[in-house]
């Protein structure tokens, strides 16, 4: 069963069973200050989970395009993918565990055809702070599933919460048994040996966790999530997502091209193609900055596979185009942005073609800096790597080559504490968010608003948001514009901001059809994203946007605004840090 096959009966199913389908976010987040990118379907429902009425009502269902970014080291092996494609379905205060089981178990046997037996579940253990999940258990059982088949684990394994604050709750996993024998007589879902595959995961949301612990949700939700490159893999029989049809004619192109065979490389460069080209049909653009430096780092990684298996650059073009037409009927738009995809890869593979030069540069320099050894520190390696985006394979090459040796011992030191480095800023990312939804992070996104609409009056009206990022104690805003700001033009910007928070403006909200909205002059950065029904939120008569909220209720509530910073974000954006001073 093909992934696009896979996807259709999953939102006709939960169609079928009241919900409605909603369109995917893009990957990049519009007012979400909580990731770089959209990591998974709840994401951008936030809001929603947390009591706000959604337009389309408590049932919903979609497919949502991902990007997580922890992993891209591991990406090569058979199963780590950057970008990926989550199938989902909520409840927002409707149905609860045991029909939310129901369903997920008759999609499973009946539309997926998975025999019962080949089905295993896990369910939370229970501790001081939730009790044990029988309630999970006993449906399962109703539903099917052996008694010998169903597992209780502890928050590790069977808890969901995003970040360290917010939403949260038990889940229930459901894992695929790929028939592989057993890695021993306890062997168990919680297992890493690849006998078992988890498949689907039911979060039941019900509490709210904050630094004084945890308490009840004024609704009970439910979210899940089902990744369909797993499925397509498990589905097919295949071993890793790299052999569906999903890869597959970008895969069967770097074959037929490749001078040396390393079937690691050829998934990164299939993976990392795939993961850039969603990343920029949705907006995204290289830069040093946080998802810019992560797409700069995707199609950099790329290439250097590339060179490792040594096809020539040019055929970067040809590979674009194959992965579009293979991909457009489930994604569109790349066919749509397909010219803006190619030059954005191509223009940043020939200054990385450069850097390499730069880089054989700086090596030489290191070369005859070194006197009385053959052995170049790893520290070398990482400066190499770290200042110039020299590939240590590469560096390790040109030092054989001088009949030099290095550590790489101490070149992997070095690599792990800036990996963890990165890791931990990534995750802090997730801190202090909309999942928070403080009345500092409400405030703030309120002021992007404020913002985007001085912008247009001050720089000019086609000034847009290209994206932003909140915590409790600042604002990140991008805009196009084509120039650095006067210290004139941010003085403007500021005194109007302020000026429409003295006055005291009331924020409201309205639900309308969405062609309504567009024609009443509501902004929107995706407007494809939007359901049929949308929310729209109006700040006086100067702001009038379509967004999930939340807001203040009033312009006075903000306090002052100050800009505090005013800089270059990547090719044609700006952007601007800003706090409220109250």
């Amino acid at each position: 069963m093909k992934a696009i096959e896979i996807r259709n009966k999953y939102l006709n199913f939960f169609k079928n069973h009241g919900h409605v389908i909603i369109p995917s976010a893009p990957v990049i987040p519009e007012n979400d200050p909580s990731v770089l990118f959209t990591t998974a379907g709840m994401q951008p429902l936030v809001p929603y989970l947390l009591g706000e009425k959604h337009p389309e009502g408590t049932r919903l269902t979609d497919y949502q395009k991902c990007v997580r970014t922890k992993d891209i080291d591991e990406v090569g092996d058979n199963r780590h993918l950057t970008y990926f494609e989550m199938l989902g379905n909520w409840s927002l205060g409707d149905y609860f565990k045991e029909e939310s089981i129901n369903m997920s178990f008759e999609f499973l046997t009946k539309e997926l055809g998975i025999p019962a037996e080949k089905l295993s579940v896990t369910c939370f253990a229970g501790d001081e702070d939730c009790p044990k999940d029988q309630v999970s258990a006993e449906a399962w059982k109703k539903a099917g599933i052996a008694k010998d088949h169903i597992y209780y684990y502890g928050k590790e394994d069977n808890w969901w919460i995003a970040g360290e604050e917010g939403p949260c709750g038990p889940d229930t996993e459901m894992f695929y048994d790929t028939g592989k024998p057993a890695c021993g007589p306890n062997c168990q879902p919680s297992c890493d040996c690849g006998k078992y595959v988890e498949i689907w995961n039911n979060v039941f949301m019900e509490y709210f966790k904050d630094k004084n612990g945890y308490t009840k949700l004024k609704q009970k939700n439910v979210d899940t999530g089902l990744g369909l490159e797993r499925m397509a893999m498990l589905l097919q029989g295949k071993e890793t997502p790299f052999d569906t049809e999903l890869f597959a004619p970008v895969m069967k192109k770097l074959e037929e091209i490749q001078q040396v065979d390393y079937i690691e490389s050829r998934r990164i460069v299939a993976e990392h193609l795939r993961s850039s080209m969603m990343i920029i049909s949705d907006g995204g653009r290289p830069s040093n900055l946080d998802r810019g430096y992560v797409l700069r780092r995707l199609i950099r990684r790329m290439i250097r596979h590339m060179n490792k298996l040594q096809i020539n650059l040019e055929e970067l073009s040809i590979l674009i185009d194959i992965n579009v037409d293979n991909l457009k009927e489930m994604y569109p738009d790349l066919e749509k942005n397909k010219e803006t995809i190619k030059s954005v890869i191509l223009e940043e593979k020939d200054k990385f073609v450069k850097t390499l030069n730069n880089g054989e540069r700086e090596f030489q320099k290191e070369m005859n800096k070194l006197t009385g050894t053959k052995m170049i520190p790893g520290k070398i390696l990482f400066r190499l790597y770290d200042t110039y985006g020299f590939p240590p394979e590469v560096t390790k090459e040109l030092a054989k080559e001088n009949g030099y040796e290095v550590n790489l011992e101490e070149f992997e030191e070095l690599f792990k504490k800036h990996q963890e480095k990165s890791r931990a800023g990534s995750e802090q990312k997730f801190k202090g968010g909309l999942a928070e939804q403080t009345q500092e992070t409400i405030s703030y996104h309120t002021a992007t608003h404020l913002l985007n609409a001085a912008l247009k009056q001050i720089i000019g009206k086609d000034a847009h948001q290209r994206g932003s990022n909140i915590t409790a104690d600042r604002m990140r805003f991008d805009f196009n514009c084509d120039h650095k700001l006067t210290d004139e033009e941010k003085k403007q910007v500021e005194d109007l901001v302020n000026k429409w928070i003295q006055e005291g403006l009331p924020v409201t909200k309205q639900e309308m059809k969405k062609e309504e909205a567009i024609k009443s002059g509501a902004e929107c950065m995706f407007i494809e994203k939007y359901p049929d029904i949308v929310t729209v939120y109006s700040i006086g008569n100067v702001s009038k946007e379509l967004c999930g909220g939340p807001h203040v209720n009033n312009t006075k509530e903000l306090g002052r605004f100050k800009i505090k910073k005013e800089e270059s974000s990547s090719s044609g954006v700006r952007r601007i840090k800003a706090v409220l001073i109250k």
